[in-house]
């Protein structure tokens, strides 16, 4: 099957628009037309080569919300006309420890990313900037109703990113939560901490984003910029979620843990972050990081979106508005997640 779609033909290439094959629909497969698809950060780095050489020409895009429009024949779970949505991997081994304890993203042998990866059928991924993609039902998760598509795209990378570790490290009534960067990560964080029931705190740069932080949930905004803030704020928090994609002070933030808290890095750098031992061992903190989550915490995450009303702050956008959606997210210049309505694709 050819399709439209937006590729990245080299590293730091402008992208464009192309024809790309689909493989068949197999028994275990569902093709989906794609509604919309998110830009993530990480579509950026990879395109850029941030994190290392890539099978170009591309297709980027793994925040994905379409309709099911073939399924194979061995395939239950999903219906031709349900909405469903894609994130960022579409195939593990299924065999392993990992992917048999719903850990699908630690695949010991591998996940397969939605893009740049390697399918079991040998076939390299190309992700959603397209008009239509064929996914292994195991790893398609159905879009409750309740939450608009279109701000439901981002929720298959960026909400389950923070959803995860928040989770995981009990956010809930009763614990102080605070959110480094208030991005397409961050304002996530700052929905889902507070619809869990947390206190919780942003840390930006600045306050230029305090109005919108509180608006998002947040009872507090404090900007890291200002160095009273870390003396302030000390041994003050349970968890702290980092969103940001860049270098941090990674003690200074430590400091602001209480006994036993954590950090968590959910942000991806290029470049590699250091520790002093004893912001650790001083209060008995650990540092953590989390990738994403397995399908079935992902349709937890999207099922707790729908009842509490949640999903991301969108600009909607046309497919040839991706390069300048590219340059806007690398000059913070996005609330909070750029979608393309993939229909302008051809």
């Amino acid at each position: 099957m050819r399709v439209h779609a937006y590729a990245a033909p080299a590293a730091a290439e402008p992208l464009a628009p192309t024809i790309i094959e689909r493989r068949d629909v197999g028994p275990n497969d569902v093709l989906i037309e794609v509604e919309y698809a998110g830009i993530c950060h990480s579509d950026i780095h990879t395109v850029n080569g941030d994190w290392g050489p890539q099978p170009y020409p591309l297709v980027p895009g793994h925040e994905i919300v379409g309709i099911v429009t073939e399924v194979g024949a061995a395939v239950t779970r999903h219906q031709v006309g349900d909405r469903v949505g894609v994130g960022c991997m579409v195939n593990a081994c299924g065999e392993c420890a990992n992917c048999r304890n719903g850990d699908e993203q630690y695949c010991l042998d591998g996940m397969v990313p939605t893009y740049g990866g390697v399918d079991r059928d040998g076939t390299v991924t190309q992700g959603g900037y397209s008009t239509h993609v064929v996914v292994d039902a195991g790893f398609v998760l159905s879009v409750p109703e309740g939450i608009d598509p279109a701000a439901a795209a981002p929720l298959l990378c960026a909400g389950i990113t923070t959803y995860s570790p928040l989770r995981r490290w009990g956010a809930g009534p009763g614990k102080k939560v605070a959110v480094v960067g208030l991005g397409g990560l961050g304002h996530m964080a700052v929905k889902i901490a507070h619809a869990m029931g947390a206190e919780v705190t942003v840390l930006s740069q600045s306050l230029k984003k305090q109005e919108d932080g509180l608006r998002l949930g947040a009872d507090h905004y404090h900007a890291t910029g200002d160095p009273d803030t870390f003396e302030r704020l000390a041994g003050r928090f349970d968890l702290i979620v980092n969103t940001v994609s860049a270098r941090i002070d990674l003690d200074a933030y430590l400091g602001l843990l209480a006994v036993d808290g954590t950090l968590v890095n959910v942000g991806a750098p290029a470049e590699p972050l250091s520790l002093n031992v004893f912001s650790l061992i001083g209060a008995r903190r650990s540092y953590a990081g989390s990738m994403i989550g397995g399908i079935a915490e992902t349709q937890e995450m999207l099922n707790f979106c729908a009842e509490h009303r949640i999903g991301a702050d969108v600009e909607l956008i046309s497919a040839d508005q991706i390069n300048e959606a590219y340059r806007r997210v690398l000059a913070s210049d996005v609330r909070y997640r750029f979608v393309i309505d993939t229909a302008t694709l051809g």
